[in-house]
C-alpha cells in the first residue's frame, strides 16, 4: 500500500499579534487527530506572551464536528514567568472534534496591576482611577452583555469617579469581587489570535473503559475419552454456558481466540513442537484449511448460526465480543492456492514461513504486503466486514506491527467512517516508536509494557507515562499475563502475586484484560521461557473452575470490576498522580475527577496502595498530594479513606502509615471521603 503523495510540511502562517506557540496535546502537529472518549477530560496546554509588560491572558475553544463552538473558557495560568497557560475539554459526542488556543491582550489585568503599583505609590493616582472608570464603563458597554454583568462594572466606575471617596477606597471599588467575577465571565478580550484548530477523535466510551476476558472457545467444554485418551472439542455453544460466569465477575468484553479451520500442514503440537498426535488440534493461528479461511468457523466450533448464537448470548448479558484476527495463512489456506502472490517466495521456489529468530513458526506463511497490496486490502476489508455483520464490535488484532503502516492508515480510517463503533486493539509487544504510531493511526487500544513492570520505580515512571505525553496517541490496555506470557514474577509469586497485578491492571488503566485461568492461578511455566507449561495455543485444556472461590482471585476482580463501575474517576486516563511512600515496594497513585466533569456532579477520588512484594508484610509513610486529590492543602487537613475491598474506613491526614500483609490484603483501593480542614494537633 504505497502512498502516491508525499506528505508536506504545516505550511508557514504568520503569528499572531498575541503569539501563540507549544500547543498540547498535538500529534505531529496536527497530522493524526489527539485520541477522546466522549466524556473524557482532555488537558490543554499552550505558552502566550506578547511584548512589552502588558497582561495576556488565553482562552480554549472546543469546536464540535459541525464547526460550531462548543464551548470557551479561560485557561489558568500554572507558571507566570514560563507565559505557560493550561485549560481541559471534555467532548460530549462521538466524531471528529477540534479544539485550539486564543490569545489576547487583557486591558483590565494591565489597568489592575499598574494601578495597584502607582495608587499606593501616590504615582499618576487620579489619571490612573479615571482611566479604570472609563476601562470598566467602556466594558458595561459591550453589546449583549448581561445586566447582571454589567451592574458591578458600572457601580464599579461611579465609585473609582467618585472624588470624595479617598484613592485606596475607589481603586477597591475597581478591583472588587463582583468586578473581577464579571470579567472572568465574559473578559474584556482584544487583538484575539487563535493558534490553529487541531483535530480530536472522539470514540465511544469503550474505546477508552472497559475490561476484556479472553477464552479459547475450543477449551471451554472439551472433554478427553477415558478410554481412547482422544479429546472432543468445545464448541461456541458450550462457550456460551461460560458467558455468566465471565459477566457475573463484572467483565465487559469477552474476546475470542482465532475461531477458523487451521491447518495441517507443520501443525504444531502440544508446547509448540513440530511432533503431532493424532487429536491435537493445532494452534488456532494456523489460519486455514480446505474448510476455509478467516471469514469461516472451524468444523469442530460449529457453524455460523452457532457464531450468532455466542453473540446474543453475549449481548444478553451486556457483553461485547471481541474477536482475534490474525493476518496469516497456514500453508492449507485458500489464499495460497487462489493467491500465491501475497506471500514471499524463496530462491528455492518455496514460500516462506514466519519467523522471528530464534523463534519459527512453520504453521504459519506471513502475508506479503508489497505484492498486489490492493488485493490483499480487499480481502481483509471484506473478511472484517464479515464478522462486522454478525456482531463483532472490537477486534484484538494480532503483531500488527508485522504489517505495513499505510495499509493500517487505511483500513481503520474507513472503518472508523462506516463502522464508528468497532474496535481495535493492537497486540504489538514491540519497540516504542511503532507502538505509538499504531496508536496514532487509528488503533484504538494497545497492550502496553505494563506486563513486565515491576519494581516500585518502574510502575511509577509507566503509569505517568501513559496516562501522560502517550496518551494523546495511545490508550493502553494493562494485562497480566497472555496465551503467550506468562513473566516470572507471576511463575514465582503465588496467589499474591496474581492479585497484586489484577489491582493494578485494574486501577491502572481504564482498560485491563484477563485470561482464562487467571482465576485458578495457572503459573507453572514451560522450562526457559515466559509462557505457560502445556499451553492452550497447542492443545485443549479442560478446567474445573469450582476451586476458583477458594484461591480467591475471581472474587477480586468481581471486587475491582464493581469499584471501576461505580467510580468514573477510574474511568479516566489522563488523571494520574503518584505519590511518594518512605517503602521501596510499596506503590501509591490515585485518580481524581473534579465535580464539574463527573458525571454524577460529585468530585470522585480513588487512591490505590499496593504491596509490589508478594512475599513479605511492608509498611511505611505514604506522603499525599492533597490538591491531586482534590483537598483542601492547609496543614490541618484531615479526610476520610474507605477501602473498597475490605470496607474498612480510615481518618487520614497528609501522611498516612500503611502496612500490607500480602497473605491478607496485597493492596488498599480507598475512596476518598468526607474531607474537613481541622486543626493542627
Amino acid at each position: 500500500m504505497t502512498s502516491t503523495t508525499t506528505p508536506r510540511p504545516t505550511p508557514h502562517t504568520p503569528i499572531g499579534r498575541i503569539p501563540v506557540v507549544d500547543i498540547i496535546p498535538t500529534i505531529e502537529n496536527g497530522r493524526w487527530p489527539v485520541k477522546a472518549v466522549v466524556g473524557e477530560v482532555v488537558p490543554v496546554g499552550g505558552t502566550v506572551f506578547r511584548e512589552g509588560h502588558d497582561a495576556v491572558a488565553a482562552s480554549l475553544v472546543l469546536v464540535r464536528p459541525d464547526g460550531t463552538v462548543h464551548s470557551t473558557q479561560r485557561m489558568d495560568v500554572v507558571n507566570k514567568g514560563l507565559d505557560t497557560f493550561t485549560g481541559s475539554v471534555q467532548p460530549d459526542a462521538e466524531g471528529l472534534w477540534g479544539y485550539r488556543v486564543e490569545g489576547w491582550s487583557d486591558p483590565y489585568g494591565t489597568w489592575a496591576h499598574d494601578a495597584d503599583i502607582k495608587v499606593a505609590a501616590g504615582i499618576d493616582v487620579e489619571i490612573m482611577l479615571i482611566e479604570g472608570a472609563q476601562l470598566l464603563e467602556r466594558a458595561a458597554a459591550r453589546p449583549g452583555l448581561a445586566p447582571a454583568l454589567s451592574a458591578p462594572l458600572l457601580a464599579a466606575a461611579e465609585a473609582l469617579r467618585n472624588t470624595r471617596r479617598s484613592a485606596l477606597d475607589r481603586l477597591a471599588a475597581g478591583r472588587a469581587t463582583a468586578v473581577i467575577a464579571a470579567l472572568e465571565a465574559d473578559p474584556i478580550r482584544e487583538y484575539v489570535s487563535p493558534s490553529a484548530t487541531y483535530p480530536l477523535r472522539v470514540h465511544r466510551s469503550r474505546a477508552l473503559f472497559g475490561s476484556w476476558y479472553e477464552l479459547f472457545p475450543r477449551s471451554e467444554g472439551a472433554w478427553q475419552d477415558p478410554k481412547t485418551g482422544v479429546w472432543n472439542s468445545g464448541t461456541l455453544r458450550t462457550a456460551a454456558e461460560r458467558l455468566p460466569a465471565i459477566a457475573g465477575m463484572g467483565f465487559d468484553v469477552v474476546y475470542l481466540t482465532p475461531i477458523h479451520p487451521i491447518g495441517t500442514t507443520n501443525r504444531k503440537g502440544r508446547n509448540n513442537t513440530l511432533t503431532t498426535v493424532d487429536g491435537d488440534p493445532g494452534s488456532p493461528y494456523g489460519i486455514g484449511s480446505a474448510e476455509g479461511g478467516h471469514d469461516a468457523i472451524h468444523p469442530d466450533l460449529g457453524t455460523m448460526e452457532d457464531f450468532d448464537y455466542f453473540v446474543a448470548a453475549a449481548k444478553a448479558l451486556d457483553l461485547e465480543v471481541a474477536l482475534d484476527i490474525a493476518l496469516q495463512a497456514s500453508p492449507d489456506h485458500p489464499w495460497v492456492t487462489e493467491h500465491p502472490e501475497w506471500f514471499t517466495t524463496r530462491a528455492d521456489g518455496s514460500i516462506a514461513y514466519a519467523e522471528n529468530p530464534p523463534k519459527k513458526y512453520q504453521d504459519i506463511y506471513p502475508l506479503n504486503f508489497d505484492n498486489d497490496p490492493e488485493g490483499i486490502y480487499e480481502a481483509i476489508h471484506e473478511m472484517l466486514s464479515v464478522w462486522v455483520e454478525h456482531g463483532v464490535t472490537a477486534f484484538r488484532v494480532d503483531n500488527p506491527h508485522t504489517k505495513p503502516l499505510d495499509f493500517w492508515e487505511r483500513l481503520l480510517t474507513e472503518f472508523d467512517a462506516a463502522h464508528p463503533e468497532v474496535l481495535f486493539l493492537a497486540e504489538a509487544f514491540t519497540k516504542p516508536a511503532m507502538m505509538r504510531t499504531l496508536g496514532a493511526i487509528g488503533f484504538h487500544q494497545s497492550y502496553t509494557y505494563f506486563t513486565w513492570r515491576n519494581t516500585k520505580e518502574e510502575l511509577a515512571t509507566y503509569l505517568q507515562e501513559v496516562s501522560g505525553e502517550l496518551a494523546t496517541a495511545m490508550r493502553p490496555s494493562f494485562w497480566p499475563t497472555t496465551h503467550d506470557i506468562l513473566t516470572p514474577y507471576l511463575q514465582r509469586g503465588g496467589v499474591s502475586a496474581f492479585a497484586i497485578r489484577a489491582v493494578l491492571a485494574a486501577t491502572g488503566s481504564p482498560t485491563y484484560g484477563i485470561y482464562t485461568g487467571y482465576e485458578l492461578v495457572e503459573n507453572v511455566p514451560r522450562p526457559g521461557a515466559e509462557e505457560q507449561i502445556d499451553n492452550e495455543k497447542y492443545e485443549f485444556k479442560q478446567r474445573d473452575f469450582s476451586s476458583a472461590d477458594g484461591i480467591g482471585i475471581a472474587r477480586l476482580l468481581g471486587i475491582l470490576n464493581d469499584v471501576r463501575r461505580r467510580h468514573p474517576a477510574l474511568q479516566q486516563l489522563r488523571n494520574l498522580t503518584v505519590h511518594p511512600t518512605s517503602d521501596g515496594a510499596t506503590l501509591a497513585f490515585s485518580r481524581h475527577l473534579a465535580a464539574e466533569h463527573s458525571p454524577t456532579g460529585k468530585a470522585d477520588t480513588v487512591l490505590v496502595i499496593v504491596n509490589l512484594d508478594p512475599t513479605m508484610t511492608r509498611e511505611g509513610v505514604v506522603s499525599l498530594d492533597l490538591a491531586a486529590l482534590g483537598l483542601p492543602t492547609a496543614d490541618g487537613t484531615r479526610f476520610t479513606v474507605r477501602d473498597e475491598i475490605s470496607g474498612t474506613s480510615w481518618e487520614w491526614g497528609r501522611e498516612a502509615y500503611v502496612r500490607l500483609d500480602p497473605r491478607a490484603a496485597v493492596a488498599h483501593v480507598l475512596v476518598v471521603e468526607s474531607p474537613s480542614a481541622l486543626e493542627s494537633k
